[in-house]
């Protein structure tokens, strides 16, 4: 599903990482592990379309991310890709349901409440679609993350950096409950982290060293 080959890639100031080659096959779990300095968000984002530039190929699903155009790549990313970050990034003056119809909606896919309200039941949320996000808790809040990367039905799931601020009980509720939900939807999950806690559960697919 994953393969990254020969790849690096040059910041602003100059300074060139390269990455390993590996590949993560379709429907699996892989591990992103490295420091602070180790280029694993830039990969991550490298391999959501949301940084270009790099030399090297990426190719997710058989496409090569450099080969599509801005709008295409929009297009590409809006269909097969769902997002979970260490900050949860919703909207705080919107519903839940609304935070997760955003997703389809930006994607240019048709916006299903009955879709949202079976995300939220099967992530514990049942009752909560029509509560603000401030209403909620840190760990609802995850959830409702966690079901607006799934509500597009992407192909992969990309989270970086998901539990770094979580003690170690949250920590391994909310890795299962990624892992849980790739695989009951079907998608790849990559995550990129420095969170050493992580080898225990999920198999590491690279481990990057800081570079310089």
């Amino acid at each position: 599903m994953i393969r990254v080959s020969q790849t690096s890639y040059q910041y602003p100031g100059g300074t060139r990482i390269a990455f390993p080659d590996f590949h993560i096959p379709r429907g699996n779990h892989g591990l992103l592990l490295g420091n602070s300095g180790s280029g694993k968000t830039t990969l991550i984002h490298l391999i959501g379309g949301l940084l270009r530039g790099q030399q090297g190929k990426v190719e997710v699903g058989g496409v090569d991310m450099a080969s599509l155009t801005e709008q295409g790549l929009d297009q590409y990313r809006g269909r097969h890709f769902g997002f979970v970050f260490q900050k949860n990034h919703l909207i705080q003056a919107l519903t839940v349901e609304q935070n997760l119809l955003a997703a389809p909606f930006f994607a240019g896919l048709p916006q299903n409440s009955e879709n949202a309200e079976a995300l939220l039941q099967e992530l514990g949320l049942e009752g909560k679609r029509q509560a603000r996000i401030r209403e909620l808790s840190h760990g609802q809040a995850q959830r409702v993350a966690i079901a607006r990367a799934l509500i597009n039905k992407p192909t992969v799931i990309l989270a970086d950096e998901p539990t770094s601020a979580l003690d170690d009980k949250n920590c391994d509720k909310v890795i299962r409950l990624l892992m849980e939900a790739s695989t009951n939807h079907g998608a790849t999950l990559v995550v990129a982290t420095h969170d050493q806690r992580l080898k225990s559960v999920m198999p590491v697919s690279v481990e990057l060293v800081a570079s310089g």
